[in-house]
């Protein structure tokens, strides 16, 4: 019998790591000729031929730290009783509309957050199984804001398999909901594609157009918040033996701006954010890079610009912080530092910049770790399993 599996995301399928997850699991899946995948997501208008998208329709946009398409959007965290009792409405809403139109025998829901009690509740409805991904935002939210607890916790408990991200996101999970959930906790991250790695005549045009031939190219791509911690990157760039470029958007970027300005930091370039009209350049210039630099300050997730960057043979520097040691091993693959440490940030990139043996051996690792680990394949594989093996035989949706 045909696998299909409804996706819940609460974010656009760009902009965010969650989106990406989504999105590349969704397609990856998509490929094997006994699943069938759909999606309920916001701006849905964003269509992708091989996947059914059904929209979600919010009020207002919300998000757990902030999302670069929705500049001036709502954090859960700062959500009133009533607004979240909108918002879950609003989220059901869209997803029975979905579920009476594809039928899907699992639900696959991102986040522990007002999706997942969604899904808690179409499960007494319809007697459709679900599974959840656990980003790491929505913990950050939960604790941010008690009320998310208790509804997440129960739905937790149904939840036939609970998928976080890194072992650190698994522990957060564990502290924050409780170690009732770390038995049917599987660790589960992200992946990239390895044809992501360009060739010379692409990336003579990355530099032409941005002027960065001859120089040595340190690259950021992310959301410019405080979580990701470009300040100390920013702050360090005066001492770096190259030019920094970052890519993105956030609420940060006017303080990177003034702080630019009155540094007089010449070789720190913020380029904006590049959505998916721009995908394929973002792809060159993590081939360009010499480094790719992730200095974030929180316990957050693998990022998957991480294994983007590392698919592309660039090596990494990053913070030894949540789920980032999983694909980036210290004196390997890149370095792994001190947060909220310039110094170190300086010194590991002039390392990389200066010796391209060295350079050259951590990008080759870096792209083996990928190979390894972290392929969009092998991750479908795996969840493909999974639904074989929760998937109801026959849905219980009364009106199918």
């Amino acid at each position: 019998m045909k696998k299909k599996v409804l996706h819940l995301l609460c974010f656009p399928l760009w902009g965010s790591g969650s989106g990406t997850y989504a999105r590349e699991l969704a397609l990856e899946s998509n490929k094997d000729k006994n699943t069938e995948v759909a999606i309920v997501c916001p701006e849905a208008q964003e269509k992708i031929p091989e996947l059914k998208i059904y929209p979600l329709d919010m009020s207002f946009p919300v998000a757990f730290t902030g999302h670069p398409d929705w500049p001036h959007c709502r954090l859960y965290k700062d959500l009133s009783s009533r607004e979240i009792t909108d918002v879950f409405r609003a989220f059901l809403v869209s997803t029975v509309r979905a579920i009476e139109d594809f039928h899907p025998n699992i639900i696959h829901v991102h986040h522990a957050s007002i999706f997942l009690w969604v899904a808690n509740y179409i499960k007494l409805l319809y007697g459709i199984n679900f599974i959840v991904t656990v980003h790491g935002t929505c913990i950050a939210a939960a604790e941010q804001n008690k009320v998310y607890i208790a509804p997440s916790q129960d739905a937790l408990k149904r939840a036939k398999k609970i998928l976080p991200v890194s072992g650190d996101t698994k522990s957060w999970l564990i502290n924050v909901f409780g170690v009732e959930f770390a038995e049917k906790s599987r660790i589960m991250p992200g992946g990239t594609h390895l044809n992501m790695f360009s060739n010379n005549g692409k990336i003579k045009i990355i530099n032409e157009k941005y002027g960065l031939d001859g120089k040595k190219v340190v690259l950021f791509s992310g959301k410019l918040t405080e979580p990701k911690g470009v300040y100390y990157l920013v702050k360090a760039a005066k001492n770096i033996d190259g030019d920094v470029y970052i890519i993105g958007d956030g609420p940060d970027k006017k303080t990177f701006e003034d702080i630019i300005v009155k540094r007089g930091l010449k070789n720190v370039h913020l380029l904006g954010y590049m959505g998916e009209d721009k995908k394929q350049e973002l792809h060159e210039f993590y081939c360009r890079a010499d480094v790719f630099v992730a200095p974030s300050v929180w316990d957050e997730p693998l990022g998957l610009v991480i294994l983007e960057a590392m698919s592309c043979k660039t090596p990494i520097i990053a913070t030894r912080k949540g789920g980032i040691p999983l694909a980036v091993k210290d004196g390997v693959n890149g370095f792994l530092i001190k947060p909220r440490n310039s110094t170190q940030i300086a010194e590991a990139c002039n390392k990389l910049l200066k010796d391209d043996k060295l350079n050259y051996k951590m990008g080759e690792a870096a792209r083996q770790t990928v190979e390894q680990n972290f392929t969009w394949d092998k991750i479908a594989d795996k969840h493909s399993r999974i639904y074989e093996r929760y998937g109801i035989i026959k849905s219980k949706n009364k009106k199918q």
